[in-house]
């Protein structure tokens, strides 16, 4: 245990109170709430970066989003380590920030419905989130490894075209595409990433993608890649404008996506609380998780209205408390309200929207394939010993690459179609939720036997074949039998 987390416990025996519930002394919440900041910085902004320039907005008004990105995921995660009530809020430190999931979904609406229609939903969905918060946490058994660890995989593989796009550009044809000067910078920012976190030790490791952006910013200025005119002309101090891009508008199907969306991301917090309630020796009830995946849901309210992004908890935070085995939520709190100051700095937003392509796709090149490696390492859980699974992955990640590879595949199907299956994340989502449902959840009846899987099969013939090796007098039985072996195996399916 670090020397933080010994004096934590110490102050926690004294006091009587959990050791999550310790109020700790001004100078350490500063610095311990400002480490927790700079880990997951990168990574949250990252999503209005990637968004705005898909959604090919001025550099200026992706400030105003990255801006925006920090303010939201500062109150969710005041929200989430206080609490409101009995309604919002795990108290536990956890640090909440944009996530991933939503990219692609965003990007689709934002193109064929606008942006209007892209908060619409976000709203929407954020709403049904919060009413389905409660229902939601006492069915995760239909959210197991093999489906988790299937949508985190895609969520990863998909978004790895947004960063080869930034990094090349995003037209074959257009001058200067895919130049050698972009890629060797993107190539430098993931060098440095993969050495510092080979050779960095705890949270130097853990500031490897923000240290990488920062190097490749420094390597770009003489390059004559950079260019932050739009610094200047922002405001000292300023909040985005709400709804910014007008009155919010609804389209069926773009809704329905993000609902999608907003389930996913629950999982994604679930499985991130839990973590965090381990490492903090605090076992959550169904009530703890329905607060903080409600949180969830009104993040994305909030940021329909203040033109952000939804938000969920960020993993390397999670990393961290493990790190430091510092586990006062208040911590967090402080993290949240340096996120919030910052979310009402105009400066800084536009110095992070004026970042080089190559740098910010170098950096996220690196994040968005460490999702899948995530994914790939919870589809390790999962029993491939019954054949159904592997072909419920298989075809699950299959028709979720198709948008990715062949964009334009759907473009003779109606928008609705196409916002909801075009994005790889909520295809791969419904097709791996409705083949988990037919293989694994529901119980196929026939002639009134309900008849045994074939993993339960194989289990029950090791251990008969296990009995028969310990006992002279069962194997005598079986080799007796031997003879009517072949009919019944004729039966089993």
């Amino acid at each position: 245990m670090s020397f933080a987390g010994r004096s934590e416990a110490a102050q926690g025996k004294r006091s009587g109170r959990h050791p999550v519930d310790q109020v700790l002394p001004a100078p350490r919440l500063v610095s311990l709430g400002l480490q927790h900041v700079l880990v997951m910085y990168a990574g949250c902004v990252a999503v209005p970066l990637i968004v705005g320039g898909a959604l090919k907005l001025s550099t200026s008004t992706i400030g105003l989003l990255v801006n925006a990105d920090l303010f939201t995921a500062g109150i969710a995660t005041l929200i989430q380590s206080l609490g409101i009530g009995k309604l919002f809020g795990v108290r536990l430190p956890v640090v909440a920030g944009a996530t991933f999931v939503a990219v692609t979904p965003m990007i689709l609406i934002g193109s064929h419905y606008g942006i209007p229609a892209m908060y619409g939903s976000l709203i929407i969905a954020g709403v049904v989130g919060v009413a389905l918060a409660r229902p939601f946490s006492m069915v995760l058994r239909f959210f197991p490894p093999l489906v988790t660890g299937t949508v985190i995989t895609i969520i990863g593989l998909s978004l790895i075209s947004a960063a080869t796009g930034l990094i090349a550009g995003n037209n074959a044809s257009a001058p200067g595409y895919a130049e050698p000067r972009d890629l060797g910078l993107a190539g430098l920012v993931l060098l440095f990433i993969i050495l510092v976190t080979r050779f960095g030790r705890g949270v130097v490791a853990q500031l490897a993608v923000l240290g990488g952006m920062v190097l490749g910013t420094v390597v770009a200025i003489p390059m004559g890649m950079t260019n932050f005119s739009t610094v200047g002309k922002a405001g000292v101090v300023g909040m985005s404008q709400p709804l910014r891009f007008g009155a919010p508008t609804f389209e069926a199907s773009a809704i329905i996506s993000m609902i999608i969306v907003m389930l996913v991301t629950f999982t994604e917090s679930t499985a991130d609380m839990l973590a965090v309630g381990e490492m903090v020796d605090r076992k959550l009830s169904p009530t703890d998780i329905a607060r903080g995946i409600a949180t969830d849901g009104l993040s994305a309210v909030l940021a329909g209205f203040f033109n952000s992004f939804p938000d969920t908890a960020f993993a390397q935070n999670v990393g961290l408390v493990g790190l430091t085995k510092v586990r006062s939520r208040y911590v967090v709190s402080m993290a949240g309200l340096f996120l919030v100051i910052l979310g009402v700095l105009p400066k800084v937003g536009q110095v992070v929207a004026s970042l080089p392509g190559p740098v910010v796709g170098g950096a996220a090149l690196a994040m968005f394939a460490m999702v899948s490696a995530v994914g790939i390492r919870t589809l390790a859980r999962v029993d491939f010993r019954a054949s159904h699974n592997l072909l419920i992955v298989a075809v699950s990640l299959g028709v979720g690459m198709m948008p990715v590879v062949a964009p334009s595949i759907y473009e003779h199907f109606p928008n609705n179609f196409q916002v909801i299956f075009g994005s790889s994340i909520t295809s791969t989502v419904i097709v791996v939720l409705v083949l988990n449902l037919l293989f694994n959840e529901l119980r196929v009846w026939r002639g009134g036997l309900d008849l045994p899987t074939e993993v339960a099969m194989e289990e029950a013939l090791d251990a008969v074949a296990k009995a028969v090796d310990r006992s002279p007098l069962a194997r005598d039985h079986v080799m007796t039998a031997d003879s009517h072996v072949p009919a019944i195996e004729g039966q089993v399916p």
